[in-house]
Order: C-alpha cells, then structure tokens, then sequence
C-alpha cells in the first residue's frame, strides 16, 4: 500500500473528519501560544520566570491542547495580554471570561 493509499484510508474511516478538526485545533492552540510569547520578545525562560513556573512547563504548556482556563490566563498576563474565552453559535458570541 503506497502512503497516498494508506492517507486515502485513514481520511475516510469513521471519526477522521473530527479527529482532523481536533488536531487543527491543537497546532492553532500551540502556534498561537508560541506567537503571543515571541512578540513579546520572551523566550520561554523568561516567560516562566515571569509566571512563576519552570522552563519546561512552559513548553508542555504550548504543545498541550489540555490546558486550564487558569494556565491560559497566568500566560496571558505574563505576555502583557489578558485571556477572553467565548462561545460561538451559529452568529452569536457569549463571552464567558
């Protein structure tokens, strides 16, 4: 089976489309924590030392698509930002932080 077949087989199993969406939703997670900190000129050291947490945290916490509302807040502040969480449906937005 060449990879474009095996590819071609996973994309049509049951749940694909999901499990896509999910991943998508990860990398945007990780890249945007990533660009957020790197505009603020911080490496990940002195982001941790500005939040009160280790170096690696800091890394686990930008590849972990399972992080706290409170983890993302102490980031924020420590990138200068502040979090606002909302739920989107269909065209109405409820913020909820």
């Amino acid at each position: 089976m060449s990879l474009e077949q095996w590819e071609q087989k996973v994309l049509q199993a049951p749940g694909a489309d999901q499990r896509v969406s999910e991943i998508e939703d990860e990398l945007r997670l990780a890249a945007g924590l990533t660009a957020l900190r790197e505009s603020a000129g911080l490496s990940q050291r002195d982001l941790a030392e500005r939040i009160g947490v280790s170096q690696p945290r800091i890394a686990a916490i930008e590849c972990s698509d399972n992080v706290t509302i409170s983890v993302l807040q102490r980031y924020a502040r420590g990138v200068d930002g502040r979090l606002e969480v909302s739920v989107v449906q269909d065209q109405r937005r409820t913020p909820l932080l």
